[in-house]
């Protein structure tokens, strides 16, 4: 099960890498979620750095008519999309994460969009643990 922390919600497996990161992409399409980019933060860094770093990705997932009505509420909602999550190796486990919501939509000040980080945080956490089982 997902755990919450203050700015995401994780879960751990022991798939192989590629599988939990296949796993996240088919677990967030199912809910609707596209995956506007990924960043493969492992090649990146030794690339640019010339570091050695474990398998990371970072996916930006959106899905259309809960940002269309996020966007239509708060128009500079867009300075906080898409919907980042996570998927890296940590040891002998992988870590698959998502940002929660409720922090971003926090930033706005604006108490009229929990709706919307309540329906985004519930279908994050789900596609966070149905990728995170095994």
């Amino acid at each position: 099960m997902a755990e919450k922390t203050t700015y995401g919600v994780y879960s751990r497996t022991h798939k192989p890498f590629d599988s939990a990161l296949q796993a996240t992409r088919d677990a967030l399409k199912a809910r609707g979620f596209g995956i506007l980019w990924e960043i493969d933060v492992k090649a990146t860094m030794k690339a640019k750095l010339g570091v050695d770093f474990p398998d990371y990705v970072i996916l930006g997932a959106c899905n259309p008519p809960i940002a269309h009505q996020a966007l239509t509420a708060e128009p500079n909602i867009g300075l906080l999309l898409p919907c980042n999550c996570i998927v890296r190796q940590e040891g002998d486990h992988v870590v698959i994460g998502a940002i929660e919501p409720h922090e971003l939509m926090g930033l706005t000040g604006r108490t009229d969009l929990k709706p919307f980080a309540d329906k985004v945080e519930s279908i994050l956490r789900e596609a966070v643990d149905e990728a995170s089982r095994s």
